[in-house]
């Protein structure tokens, strides 16, 4: 079983889930290209890190999700989350790889689920904005889009979701 990212459920309105995520290490490639074609852009070179193309040759196991955040329409980032027992992570041997520390952080989440598109992640995050507005949930960051699964895994089992970071002060009580 593939390692996912550690979060803790905070509450639930609806469609949309609190969490609050550990601090985590990241390792990320910023690509050009389109929405769609930047994580696959963006994968080769994360890959060839985690398979020890760093410069302590280190291999690393893949974990999940892979992350995506939308610069530009033309720049995108795309990042895996490091293992848990990853203390501290390997540099990186090429000059567009680079890793970062990620602070404690509360995201709203909505999961889909079905193929990766732009029109779809697009309609989920309008959703979720639209669902913080309501709720008066102060958002503090990057819209962020997960993808859990490999390309292969049937589009109707694929775990997708669209996270925006929060404020956790303004999340409702239950």
């Amino acid at each position: 079983m593939t390692e996912e990212a550690q979060y803790a459920v905070r509450g639930r309105r609806d469609d949309v889930e609190f969490r609050d995520y550990e601090p985590h290490l990241l390792v990320s490639v910023t690509v050009p290209g389109s929405f769609e074609s930047a994580p696959n852009n963006g994968f080769s070179p994360l890959v060839r890190y985690i398979s020890g193309e760093n410069r302590s040759g280190t291999k690393i196991a893949m974990t999940a999700p892979v992350f995506h955040v939308a610069k530009t329409d033309d720049e995108h980032t795309i990042s895996f989350v490091l293992p848990n027992e990853t203390s501290v992570a390997p540099p990186p041997a090429r000059s567009d790889v680079t890793t970062h520390a990620i602070s404690a952080i509360t995201v709203a989440a909505v999961r889909f689920t079905g193929g990766w598109s732009e029109r779809r992640a697009k309609q989920y995050e309008t959703e979720l904005h639209r669902a913080l507005a309501s709720l008066s949930v102060r958002e503090t960051g990057d819209v962020m889009f997960a993808r859990y699964d490999p390309p292969w895994k049937p589009g109707f089992l694929r775990r997708n979701e669209v996270l925006i970071p929060v404020d956790a002060a303004t999340i409702p009580r239950q």
